[in-house]
């Protein structure tokens, strides 16, 4: 993973301190808070419901055991619970899908200290929040994925520094997500972002980027549209440059509904490419002077150093078939166990998924028990996933089942990884100043609801996705069944859709999911989504997952199946 240069880790001390500063004059009452808002914003800390709230910055997803201690140390020395709250969620951090960590309750005069305790381990919160570019997503098996054709975690961290303080993006119309990935697979669902980059190879070998503008959830689901087919990576700053240059300049800002690239994107048409393309020779004009932008070899090749197998990796022992294994250990194997590219090896997922603790939630014991684990097991590294999963990326399957015990003991072996309980679920509105209506206990009720391993492995993958409010941070458009909190007149409802993808093999192209009917009450969502697997059960052909029934037998049947629910439930409350 990307060692942090002198230069790095002053740049980020430095960070720190000149947030200190800015807190200690706005607690003083010499920093008013419109003004301080947009400098804590820009660190990672949101005022929300309760509490202060600090997203912590996971570039590309790679954290390092002890970073990850670190964590854990902040959420129990700083992660408090207010003393008039009934709910106890002190000392706990929560993962994301965009593969940051997030601290619900930490005292905005503690913020500062925080920091530095960050910048300890070369953490930080900086471009976590704010109308900028944010945190640079990829793929969490990047690097060691068998289907990778380039790995995309040296670019990623060149954009990352590009992006970082960038002085003319610093106030964009609004805020600004990059996604890249280079397998044959999209696992980092590129398009849903507001930047979509594939890393390919052309006929010649020659490697460049695929580049899609425009994607992004919200209250307007929008697929990302391909602005370009090969781009070479010497000049993707230059072009992503000119693609953010246009976007800063004709966005709206006076309206926060409208104001995302996909809205321009889908306003413009062509008249958006063609800026783009004007803005793009301008500066390759302007490059062929100064240099300023693209990207030397010399560069690639001392980011990428820091990026190669652990200095004590070498291939390791293929293993054969343990026939006497226990049927958990092979389900757990069938699960959360996954191919890599280096022979002997395997990434294994650590699910953190579990009844009783909400969608990516982790206590500060269970934070330093998986720093344990990737110490004995992964050479000190882990990612973070998009599912609100932890991954083990350098495993010897030799190992392995010493692992599967040592993870089981921890509450991280879970064998459910890609089925129903694996759900992902913002904090919705236990924490969300935001949100329309509460994620968390309707997470619960479903995973309480499809507890049974028999019953989730008939079933078979499936994507669910749990939104509190249209910020979509849960991701439900994409998912294969997507809630959405809304609200009715001050009460809580939830909006069901079905058949979205995220861009993967297994979902297909990206797409939203199509509502199917009325808004339903909280009691009524475990039903209605117990009727739509029912129905898929019934209605599948062999081998067909549920996207693929839900997609071939279209909207209709879905409705019918949830409205059920609806009837049954205004029976039982006239009777």
């Amino acid at each position: 993973m990307y060692r942090y240069t002198d230069f790095d880790r002053h740049f980020v001390r430095a960070r720190a301190a000149q947030f200190r500063d800015q807190l200690q004059r706005h607690l003083a009452g010499e920093l008013a808070e419109d003004d301080f808002r947009p400098l804590r914003l820009q660190n990672g800390w949101y005022l929300q419901r309760h509490a202060p709230m600090l997203r912590v910055a996971v570039p590309y997803g790679e954290l390092a055991s002890r970073q990850l201690r670190m964590l854990a140390r902040i959420a129990r020395e700083h992660d408090h619970r207010d003393a008039g709250l009934a709910t106890e969620r002190g000392g706990f951090g929560h993962f994301s899908t965009r593969q940051n960590l997030q601290f619900n309750w930490i005292p905005l005069a503690e913020a500062a200290d925080v920091m530095d305790k960050l910048a300890e381990v070369d953490l930080h919160g900086i471009q976590t929040s704010g109308n900028c570019i944010r945190n640079i997503t990829t793929d969490a098996l990047a690097g060691i994925a068998p289907d990778e054709v380039v790995d995309p975690r040296p670019y990623a961290e060149i954009l990352r520094q590009w992006s970082t303080l960038h002085p003319e993006f610093a106030f964009l119309p609004r805020k600004f997500k990059i996604a890249i990935h280079g397998a044959r697979e999209d696992r980092a669902a590129i398009g849903w972002h507001d930047i979509g980059l594939q890393l390919l190879r052309n006929a010649v070998g020659e490697v460049g980027f695929g580049v899609w503008v425009g994607g992004g959830m919200g209250r307007t689901p929008v697929i990302g549209t391909r602005l370009a087919d090969f781009v070479p990576w010497q000049q993707i700053l230059v072009y992503i440059e000119a693609i953010v240059r246009v976007y800063n300049l004709h966005g709206r800002r006076d309206n926060a509904y409208k104001a995302r690239i996909k809205i321009l994107v889908k306003a413009e048409g062509q008249r958006f490419v063609d800026q783009v393309n004007a803005e793009f020779d301008a500066l390759q004009r302007d490059d062929a002077l100064t240099g300023a932008h693209v990207i030397p070899q010399a560069e690639l090749d001392r980011v990428a150093a820091s990026f190669g197998a652990p200095p004590d990796q070498a291939p390791g022992f293929e293993v054969s078939a343990d026939t006497d294994a226990p049927p958990a250990y092979r389900r757990w194997l069938d699960r959360n166990v996954h191919a890599h590219k280096v022979p002997g090896y395997r990434a294994v997922t650590l699910s953190l998924k579990r009844p009783g603790q909400p969608p990516g939630d982790v206590t500060a014991a269970q934070m330093d028990g998986a720093a344990a684990l990737a110490e004995r097991f992964s050479r000190g590294e882990l990612r973070v996933t998009h599912d609100q999963n932890l991954l083990l990326p350098w495993v010897q399957a030799a190992e392995l089942r010493a692992l599967w015990q040592a993870a089981k003991a921890g509450g991280f072996a879970t064998p459910n990884i890609g089925l129903l309980t694996d759900m992902i679920a913002c904090p919705g509105g236990d924490l969300c100043a935001l949100a329309n209506a509460r994620s968390l206990p309707i997470a619960a009720a479903i995973h309480e609801r499809f507890d049974d391993l028999d019953r989730l492995y008939d079933i078979g993958d499936i994507d669910l996705h749990i939104s509190g409010c249209i910020n979509s941070c849960g991701h439900h458009h994409s998912g294969h069944i997507g809630i959405l909190g809304v609200d009715k007149d001050g009460s809580e409802w939830y909006q069901v859709t079905v058949a979205g993808a995220d861009g993967s093999t297994l979902s297909g192209p990206a797409t939203p999911g199509k509502v199917i009917g009325p808004s339903f009450a909280a009691d009524e969502v475990p039903d209605v989504i117990e009727a739509l697997i029912e129905l898929y059960r019934r209605e599948r052909r062999r081998g067909e997952p549920f996207v693929d029934t839900a997609r071939r037998l279209g909207p209709q049947p879905l409705r019918a199946a949830a409205d059920a629910v609806r009837r049954s439930t205004a029976l039982a409350g006239a009777a």
